[in-house]
């Protein structure tokens, strides 16, 4: 009925697949949970999460060269045993004690099913507050926000979805980048894989540093450039698109990138405050935009 399927690098993940592996086999199902380890560098934790491999139904894979994340994924879809493919990433953990079952009284009603993601209510270190404010306001979304826009609120930190157009998408996905996310989308609804939302979030616990979030969010942008130039997305799918559009439809463009220049450092230093401004923060990466933009 339902394969698990779980790629981490130096994590551990224990904790995870055993409330996974708990709330499975109180249900009656077939069901298996397969986690891979993209070529771990942490021996440490490898040696912890081996531990998994003494689970039922449970397998711990061990990659001999680091692929990253997409074709960790294909991996795990092609070891998988059954049809429904549940994708979770290694730092997420289910917000419900029943949330196997919920997705489960959801099957068939669509070819995906998305319940959401959330984080924790209580505010992290200023060195982590840029990702957890980016977090709580952009992602943490109810099922009446997301059925607005249903491919754009995908993400892809948790979902179900049938094996078959899982790997007809997937196989599309071969870059190795950060940011591939916005091109998964895009294809399901090119080829129309229906979606459903419901209300069954995990928490995203691995906040990253605000240096390494931002350096991931510059590195989406230049992904975005990338598969631009392919025409592998549409030039206005994102946020940053419409509105890069839209500057340059009204000529404001060179003075928004003298303003940027000059409140630069500025705006780095209010990345990094216990305030972080995403508006400021949307600011600084269409500047990035842009910037590649003239340079391609």
């Amino acid at each position: 009925m339902i394969s698990i399927l779980i790629p981490t690098y130096n994590y551990n993940i224990v904790k995870l697949v055993t409330n996974l592996h708990g709330q499975c086999t109180e249900q009656p199902i077939d069901y298996e949970i397969l986690v891979l380890d993209d070529y771990s560098s942490n021996k440490e934790i490898k040696n912890h999460n081996r531990i998994i491999n003494n689970l039922d139904k449970c397998r711990y894979i061990e990659s001999k060269e680091n692929r990253g994340r997409t074709a960790s994924r294909e991996h795990l879809a092609n070891e998988a045993t059954y049809n429904w493919l549940l994708f979770l990433d290694a730092d997420v953990m289910p917000k419900y004690e029943d949330f196997m079952n919920r997705f489960i009284e959801n099957l068939n009603k669509a070819q995906l099913i998305f319940g959401g993601i959330t984080y924790a209510e209580t505010k992290p270190s200023a060195d982590l507050m840029l990702r957890w404010k980016y977090g709580h306001s952009r992602e943490s979304l109810t099922v009446l926000q997301r059925d607005k826009t249903p491919y754009l609120s995908i993400n892809s930190g948790c979902f179900l979805i049938e094996k078959e157009p899982f790997v007809s998408v997937n196989k599309h996905l071969a870059f190795k980048s950060y940011g591939l996310d916005n091109l998964f989308k895009q294809l399901l609804e090119k080829r129309e894989v229906s979606v459903l939302h419901i209300d069954n979030p995990v928490y995203h616990l691995g906040l990253e540093k605000n240096t390494v979030f931002i350096k991931k969010s510059l590195e989406s942008v230049e992904t975005t450039i990338l598969l631009e130039k392919k025409g592998l997305i549409k030039s206005d799918l994102r946020p940053i698109q419409k509105t890069y559009l839209k500057s340059k439809k009204y000529g404001i463009l060179p003075l928004f990138r003298k303003i940027i220049t000059l409140f630069e450092k500025q705006l780095i230093s209010n990345f990094n405050s216990k305030n972080p401004s995403l508006f400021l923060f949307d600011l600084y990466r269409l500047y990035y935009y842009d910037k590649l933009k003239r340079n391609a």
